[in-house]
């Protein structure tokens, strides 16, 4: 019996190759560099400046050059605005000079190119419509037509001036605008416009459904939210169901109260500043008795309580300030209402 040489159509090939591609781009996931610039971008939208700190340190020590932090800055300026790109800035000047003294040795990376457009707007408008893979023909509509400036401030500037310059290419630069338009409340369609364009230029989903976890550790779970709902995935709910809420109901011995609020002032802060899973560590006293200490204490969940106690500012807390409290009780509480711990949550952001 003959056997059959079997041949694979030029179309079946062709169509083979493309599934392959897509399957393939589909699986990428974030490096570490990108999940350090997704940080960066976050934490400089919302001028969280604690915590950028940090991030810009593990964004050098993950490879990320000092020119593609600095390009990153400035074009979130466009974003969300000069103060909060200027503070990062000044941010990452402290580290950059931290990290010297430490004799740390960071890599500039390369400058960028001039680029000399002779009709800036032609050129910002050629760009946009690279990224929206859509010829802009027509006259101006919605916002364009009704402020023209800001149509032109668009293309000349933001397009042209900033998309040209080749320190960041388009999807690095999409994927800073997404990382910080996923961690501002209030600017939905722009975080819509801007997860088609950085489609196009080649972010994948899966990558994607990786930025929705960095973006909850850094702005919040209802943020978190919003950047799952635009991308199609399942929200996670603000409470969950083993959340602890505690009231620590404490009185000083006169002697050490100074003392005492001091080092509880650092300690509650500190949680709140550098555990994900504390959601409010909230001292008070009583007006007419100093003495008397209330903590308010909410916990994400059972392990993020275990988690706290076992910090080292939860146990320097607990071993120096033995001596100074005369009575603590420890009382766990229930929410009456639930869903208006949600709209709390909601409202501040978590």
């Amino acid at each position: 019996m003959t056997k059959k040489k079997f041949r694979l159509s030029p179309h079946i090939f062709t169509f083979c190759l493309i599934f392959n591609t897509m399957t393939s781009q589909n699986n990428q996931t974030l490096n570490t560099n990108q999940q350090s610039m997704a940080a960066i971008a976050a934490l400089t939208a919302t001028g969280n400046l604690e915590q950028l700190k940090p991030a810009l340190n593990n964004g050098l020590d993950a490879g990320l050059t000092i020119n593609e932090i600095k390009e990153a800055l400035v074009q979130l300026y466009a974003y969300c605005g000069f103060p909060r790109s200027l503070n990062a800035i000044n941010t990452l000047m402290a580290v950059l000079e931290e990290r010297k003294s430490q004799g740390i040795k960071d890599a500039v990376g390369k400058d960028a190119s001039e680029t000399l457009p002779t009709d800036k707007y032609k050129s910002g408008k050629e760009n946009l419509q690279k990224l929206t893979n859509k010829e802009e023909t027509g006259p101006k509509t919605g916002a364009a037509a009704f402020a023209p400036v800001i149509d032109t401030f668009l293309k000349e500037h933001l397009f042209a001036d900033i998309f040209n310059r080749d320190v960041l290419n388009f999807r690095q630069r999409e994927f800073v605008t997404i990382s910080a338009l996923a961690a501002m409340p209030g600017v939905e369609p722009q975080l819509q416009a801007h997860l088609f364009m950085g489609k196009n230029t080649g972010i994948t989903d899966t990558q994607l459904l990786e930025l929705t976890t960095i973006i909850e550790k850094t702005a919040g779970k209802t943020q978190a939210n919003v950047l799952r709902n635009a991308i199609g995935q399942p929200v996670v709910p603000i409470i969950e169901r083993d959340m602890m809420v505690r009231i620590s109901e404490i009185e000083i011995i006169p002697e050490y109260l100074d003392e005492y609020k001091t080092i509880l002032d650092k300690e509650s802060s500190e949680s709140v500043k550098l555990e994900a899973g504390v959601i409010a560590i909230y001292p008070m006293f009583q007006k007419e008795n100093p003495l008397q200490i209330r903590i308010v204490e909410i916990y994400a969940n059972q392990k993020a309580y275990k988690s706290h106690l076992e910090t080292p500012h939860f146990q320097y807390y607990k071993t120096t300030t033995l001596k100074m409290v005369k009575s603590l009780k420890l009382v766990d509480m229930t929410a009456l209402d639930p869903d208006m711990m949600q709209l709390i949550f909601e409202k501040i952001g978590k």
